[in-house]
Formats: structure tokens, C-alpha cells, sequence
């Protein structure tokens, strides 16, 4: 792969974790995507079990600076397609240099070759996604045959405002969330998501990493509802704590909302999810926020309409076939 001069291309590792929160905090100052990290949140990056930073993450360098990245994220399990996920920007100091047009191919590049190692059985893809309002982006994808594929929307709501009341029936019974419950929360989640578009059943080693083992989870902000010991519905919350640094409002981020499909239609994430925002206003949060898929096909968004959630970006999903 060859590089503009003056450019050095090397895998990212821990050392570098400065450097590279320091370029998305540039990133994050012109393209408002909403998305900040400290160092230490890039170093959890590193040490996903699923990840070789060898292989798998590419940093861009001048002047001892990093000025561009890029990274891949494969999945060990296969639904309907194997979608070889992308991620990567370029300073907004060195756009229109040729340097994103030199990043894609490498990436593109291995997705492929994960594709061929990982799930040469099923169809793969090569996937990527930009906010709505990154134009540069676009123009990239649209360079190299991408296609959109799906729409997601980012929503907030103001904590400061009334949170609807709503009760359980049937006997049964909303729960903090234990650890107790976790394994069986891990399987219950891999059911419910199996409907949702690109999701993929998550194995121990990634629930720890980027579910309740993260350093962002709150268990204190999660809540579970129970029938019997069957768990039926829940929603786990999250705190980002660079997002408050760079921002000063403390938001709690709603990453999962799961209703087992045999439950559903009660109003059972509704009630979970009033809770957990009653408490997180409670706990001194200004906002809570999530993300959610623009066709779900279990209608979420107009639940989170009525719960006074608005949306703050439209995200743009995208696939090339490998």
C-alpha cells in the first residue's frame, strides 16, 4: 500500500493512545458526530479480545503526529451476511490531501482478507457509516461503490422535564440489575437482537468488553423485569465520562432495550425504561440518550418519542459486497 509522502503508516498500539484521542478530539470539534474518548477509553478499544491491533487498526503519522486512522471490527458469528465493519478519519487539518482515498482501500483491503479467514461460507460485506451532515465522507463512500443500507437515529431528552409513570402487571416484577443475573442477561440479549438488522450473538468475551464489563456500564442505571427468574425485558445504562469533560453535561446513555419476543406488546420496556430515567434524574444526569435504528421493527422509535425523546443526528450505514 503506498502513501503520500511524507507519510508513516504503522499498526496502533497502547503507546499511542494520546496521540490518537488527540485526533478525535479534532475530528470531534469540526464533524459534531457527539462522540468524545479519553485515552484510556481508546485503550479498552485495544484490548477487545476480538481485536489483533497488529492486523487490524492502521495509524497515519506526520510530524509525530497522528493525522489519520483507521480500524476493523469482524464478527465470530454469522446471521445472514458477514458484515466486516470499518471505522476511520483523517484530521480535518489534512482533508483534500488524498489521505482518505489512500485509507480506504487498506481497509477495504483487509475486511476482505478477514472475510476469507473468518466466514468464507456465508456472503460478506464490507460496511462502514457516517452522520448525515459529513458530506466529505459521503463523497468517499459514494467514490468507492459503497451503497447506503440503513438509517439510525441518535436521540436525547432533557432530564429536567417529567418522566411518564407506568406500572407492571401480571406479577411481575422490576429489578436492579445484579450481577447475579449477568449470563442469563447475556443469552436473553443474544434472542432478542437475533430480529435486528446486523446484530450478531455476542459470546462472553464481548459482553464483558462492551456490555456489562465496561468501564461505562452502570449497573446502578439498569434495571431488569423479572417473571419468576425468567427475565423478560431490560434496559442497561451507560456513562461516558469524556462526553461530560468536553460537553459539562452529565448524560446517561441508554445502550440496550430488549423485550423478549414473547412479552412484547405489555408495555414492558416503557415501564423500564421510565424507571431507569427516573432514577438517572434522581442521580443529578441533565440528559439521557440513545440510538436507534430508523426501521426497528419492534417500533422503538415511537416509544421513544413518547418518553420525550428527540432526535439530535441521523446516521447513514453502509455496504459493499465483498
Amino acid at each position: 500500500m503506498s502513501w503520500p509522502e511524507g507519510i508513516e503508516a504503522r499498526p496502533i498500539d497502547k503507546g499511542d493512545a494520546d496521540a490518537w484521542a488527540e485526533l478525535l478530539a479534532a475530528k470531534e470539534e469540526v464533524d459534531q458526530e457527539g462522540e468524545n474518548y479519553n485515552a484510556q477509553d481508546l485503550v479498552d478499544e485495544l484490548e477487545d479480545p476480538h481485536l489483533d491491533p497488529a492486523t487490524d487498526t492502521i495509524g497515519l503519522w506526520a510530524d509525530g503526529r497522528m493525522i489519520a486512522y483507521g480500524k476493523l471490527h469482524a464478527s465470530d458469528t454469522v446471521i445472514d451476511l458477514d458484515r466486516v465493519g470499518t471505522e476511520g478519519t483523517v484530521h480535518p487539518e489534512w482533508r483534500r490531501r488524498g489521505i482518505g482515498t489512500a485509507l480506504m482501500p487498506w481497509l477495504m483491503n483487509r475486511a476482505g482478507e478477514l472475510h476469507a479467514a473468518k466466514h468464507p461460507e456465508a456472503p460478506g460485506e464490507v460496511t462502514g457509516n457516517r452522520i448525515s451532515t459529513n458530506v466529505g465522507a459521503e463523497r468517499l463512500f459514494q467514490k468507492f461503490g459503497f451503497e447506503e443500507r440503513r438509517y439510525f437515529f441518535d436521540m436525547k431528552r432533557p432530564l429536567d422535564q417529567p418522566v411518564p409513570t407506568a406500572a407492571l402487571e401480571g406479577g411481575l416484577r422490576l429489578v436492579p440489575f445484579d450481577t447475579s443475573m449477568d449470563e442469563a442477561l447475556r443469552l436473553t440479549h443474544n434472542e432478542v437482537f437475533l430480529d435486528h438488522w446486523g446484530s450478531t450473538p455476542k459470546d462472553a468475551d464481548s459482553w464483558k468488553t462492551w456490555f456489562t464489563g465496561a468501564r461505562a456500564f452502570r449497573g446502578g442505571m439498569s434495571y431488569v423485569v423479572l417473571d419468576g427468574t425468567t427475565i423478560a425485558a431490560y434496559v442497561l445504562g451507560y456513562e461516558w465520562e469524556a462526553d461530560t469533560e468536553v460537553t459539562g453535561s452529565r448524560d446517561l446513555y441508554i445502550g440496550q432495550v430488549g423485550t423478549v419476543k414473547s412479552y412484547r406488546g405489555r408495555g414492558l420496556a416503557r415501564v423500564t425504561l421510565a424507571k431507569v430515567l427516573a432514577k438517572a434524574a434522581e442521580a443529578g444526569y441533565q440528559r439521557a440518550g440513545l440510538g436507534v435504528d430508523a426501521d426497528n421493527p419492534t417500533g422503538a422509535l415511537g416509544l421513544y418519542e413518547r418518553l420525550g425523546f428527540s432526535v439530535s443526528s441521523k446516521w447513514v450505514s453502509y455496504g459493499l459486497p465483498l
